[in-house]
């Protein structure tokens, strides 16, 4: 399994500087970092700089976006990067600012690959100043900036350099409260060793460093099944409605009766959605949602086997 962290964050909050940091720690510890970047114009400005770092493989997506309407091309790139590269211990992805991080999470759950990635979690880089100016922000800008940082595991309060004390306060108070499932940690210059982020997000429990406020796991988790045999198309619906709503995302390859290939299948609040698949996929279903792990997926649906 390879490990993979999802960097968020606001457009300018220090996403790519905290990549920098991070590949630099990694190649100290002998690791081997690959990474993915998405670049939110049509020139790779921030890729250039990672391609400076030599020897770490990389993949980029210009003006598109990691997310669900880009998720093929993620996955494509994703892909690439495993084929080309046998000896990854880890991959780093850094959205683009504009990107919704529980999308860009989304599309990298891809059935094609996910018995071989162990998603860590985003990390997402919150600029602090910016968060003190926050209603400065247009209603939909400001939106996206609180949604990146509501749906963080781990979140970075960058910049505290630009503040005195009480406004570092004010902010580390006010985001422990907007998110009180994400651990932080003040940096500047997105400083932050890559042991404190694999404790961060390893541990459900609060840790110790004066810096975090607090740590109460991961909101959301996946869960791979694989069918032992071809299911009816309708029954299979049923079973689908009968999850519990904190089921949010379902995608794979499904195999129905008297069909030569498994359908690719997806499920999104409550829509399901077919489509056929011209070459034999390996039938297997990724399910992401809170609380997925409590479902005993095998007693619902016996065609069901966890993996």
């Amino acid at each position: 399994m390879i490990d993979v962290y999802l960097f968020s964050g606001f457009l300018g909050s220090g996403k790519t500087s905290l990549l920098l940091h991070t590949i630099e720690q990694l190649k100290e510890q002998g690791k081997k970092p690959a990474v993915l970047m998405n670049e939110f114009g049509a020139l790779p400005f921030d890729s250039n700089t990672v391609e400076g770092e030599g020897g770490v493989p990389l993949k980029e997506l210009l003006d598109g976006c990691i997310c669900c309407t880009g998720s093929e091309k993620t996955e494509a790139q994703l892909q690439g990067l495993l084929e080309e590269n046998d000896d990854i211990d880890v991959i780093l992805i850094e959205t683009t600012g504009a990107a919704h991080p529980v999308e860009a999470l989304d599309a990298i759950y891809s059935p094609l690959f996910a018995d071989r990635l162990n998603i860590k979690g985003i990390v997402t880089v919150a600029d602090s100043k910016r968060w003190l100016e926050r209603d400065k922000l247009s209603p939909q800008i400001r939106a996206l900036f609180m949604e990146q940082i509501r749906h963080a595991h781990l979140l970075l309060a960058n910049k505290v350099d630009l503040l005195t004390e009480e406004e570092m306060a004010t902010v580390t108070f006010e985001l422990s409260n907007f998110n009180d499932s994400a651990a932080i940690v003040q940096t500047t210059g997105a400083k932050v060793a890559f042991s404190f982020i694999e404790k961060a997000l390893d541990s459900p429990k609060k840790m110790s460093d004066q810096q975090i406020i607090s740590g109460k796991g991961l909101p959301l988790s996946s869960k791979l099944l694989t069918f032992s045999e071809s299911v009816n198309k309708e029954e299979f619906e049923n079973w689908v409605r009968s999850l519990p709503e904190t089921v949010y995302r379902m995608k794979g390859y499904v195999p129905l009766s008297g069909s030569k290939n498994p359908f690719l299948f997806q499920y999104a609040y409550g829509m399901v959605n077919w489509l056929p698949e011209y070459v034999r996929m390996e039938p297997r279903l990724v399910i992401i949602g809170e609380g997925i792990e409590t479902i005993n997926y095998k007693g619902v649906n016996p065609f069901l086997e966890e993996k």
